[in-house]
């Protein structure tokens, strides 16, 4: 990674005196910057300036949404952070992702970016502060880290106003707007510490989690943008599996995270990222819910557990689990498993449909596994409603049934329980069904021959006007479909 210049006078102002002269950076190759070279620079270079730009697909969905959120609102100023870059290790930084929040808001995925909605008579007008394009008159554009020539253009106000409809402005002016600011205000907190600072005594923690929960709630029903994109991201995720199986004799050569880069690379071909770190989880680190070291071998005759989604250019994530053989064939006993947990599931996605609680879904699964544990002699002489009473399933099936997904891997997370678990489905809600038993290498209650097997299945299901569609249902999931599924792209 190259190291930027450094300014020979970084005090010096410039006749462009929009930024703050460029910070020097200490051992770098060149001492400075003589005058004609800074001279040179500022001119010579082409109008790249856009015009006629028109808005992002989401643009109209995204004004529907703030129009939601003002009418909740109304008179009171609401502050919507994307987020800064959040360092690594010492001058490297994490890629950016923009606050859930702010792109469901505006469909913008900028760092430093803030909407704010000042209250008018009627409702509210949108302002989204933003960093202009990088300044040419102090150098900063290519003295400084993340100038246009080192990290790469980014759009002006004038672009990001037709991108997405919404009037921009420079965001270096906004915390002096903020601080002047009178009347009620909420700030959606945890994202920007400028932003924060700027409005500590106008704002308070209840009033500002009263809008957070709002914009998760609003989530819980997804609009029709909001439904293409996840279908697009669960296509793209099976196409990804199908690359890992194509892969497996690699990974048996090598270790679980041939298998987390071969599933990245599609990520990153088809959308924006993995939605959340991939669980390649091979023999008994399957039995580990959240396996992400993925530094483990691959042996022919046991199972791997992939649990991956990719996350498309709009930030929209699937979440989608299959437990494959690696030598394309289950064993009895890892097909009796995996049989227990295809028809919990069956049962559970069964369940998911209007007028349905979210917890159906959940409890049709769960009696299910409860079933099938109590049918193998694990939990003594109890019944299934006693063992379900008693929560005793747990031992080997720790985790809910499933979660909200979209925008989060989970998501509408800070939903009150009443709008969210407690809640009754209906259409647009989509949300993952993912029944799963685990039993662990050192669990002596079990018969050795289970030990060190873990099993799950999960897909995105969208609650429809009559029922549900499983997303994710282009990746078989019944056993021997699964196995005729790797035989064929094996070849």
């Amino acid at each position: 990674m190259s190291e930027e210049l450094i300014p020979e006078n970084p005090e010096q102002e410039t006749e462009e005196n929009e930024a703050e002269a460029v910070k020097q950076r200490k051992n770098g190759l060149y001492p400075g910057v003589s005058d004609e070279l800074a001279e040179n620079m500022k001119s010579g270079w082409a109008d790249t300036e856009l015009r006629g730009l028109q808005p992002i697909a989401q643009a109209e969905h995204t004004a529907a949404r703030r129009a939601a959120l003002s009418a909740r609102f109304p008179g009171e100023r609401l502050v919507i952070p994307a987020g800064n870059l959040k360092t690594r290790s010492n001058d490297t930084e994490y890629a950016f992702r923009a606050s859930t929040e702010y792109a469901y808001l505006t469909g913008d995925q900028t760092q430093d970016g803030v909407l704010v909605l000042e209250p008018t008579g009627p409702g509210h007008e949108a302002t989204l502060y933003l960093l202009p394009r990088s300044n040419r008159g102090n150098g900063e554009f290519w003295l400084d880290g993340q100038g246009e020539l080192w990290v790469g253009r980014r759009n002006s106000l004038s672009e990001a106003e037709q991108l997405l409809n919404i009037p921009a402005k420079d965001v270096r002016e906004l915390t002096a707007v903020l601080t002047e600011a009178t009347g009620p205000v909420r700030n959606v907190r945890g994202h920007d510490a400028s932003i924060e600072a700027a409005l500590t005594d106008k704002v308070t923690a209840e009033r500002d989690e009263e809008l957070r929960v709002y914009l998760s709630e609003a989530r819980l029903v997804k609009d029709a943008f909001e439904i293409a994109e996840l279908q697009k991201a669960c296509d793209a995720t099976a196409r990804g599996f199908e690359d890992v199986v194509k892969s497996l004799d690699k990974a048996e050569a090598t270790s679980e995270r041939f298998i987390e880069g071969t599933f990245f690379l599609r990520a990153r071909i088809e959308g924006n990222d993995i939605g959340y770190a991939s669980i390649c989880a091979a023999g008994p680190h399957a039995t580990t819910l959240h396996w992400v070291r993925n530094d483990g071998d691959v042996r022919a005759g046991e199972l791997l557990l992939l649990d991956a989604g990719v996350e498309t250019n709009d930030l929209y994530t699937a979440d989608v689990t299959r437990t494959l053989p690696i030598n394309g064939t289950f064993s009895p006993l890892q097909r009796k498993i995996y049989d227990a947990v295809y028809e919990a599931q069956e049962a559970g996605i069964a369940a998911v449909k209007p007028g349905a609680t979210f917890r159906d879904f959940h409890d049709a699964s769960q009696r299910v596994l409860a079933e099938k544990l109590v049918a193998w002699g694990l939990l003594g002489d109890l019944d299934v409603d006693k063992v379900l009473e008693l929560g005793l399933q747990r031992r080997w099936t720790l985790h809910g049934t499933g979660h909200m997904l979209g925008m989060d891997v989970h998501d509408c997370a800070v939903a009150r329980t009443e709008a969210y678990v407690d809640g009754v489905l209906e259409p647009g809600v989509c949300l993952t069904v993912e029944p799963g038993l685990y039993f662990q290498a050192d669990d002596l209650t079990v018969p050795e021959e289970y030990r060190g097997i873990g099993v799950r299945i999960e897909d995105d299901i969208l609650v429809t006007e009559d029922g549900n569609r499983n997303l994710s249902d282009t990746l078989p999931r019944q056993a021997d479909e699964v196995e005729a599924w790797m035989a064929r792209l094996k070849g």
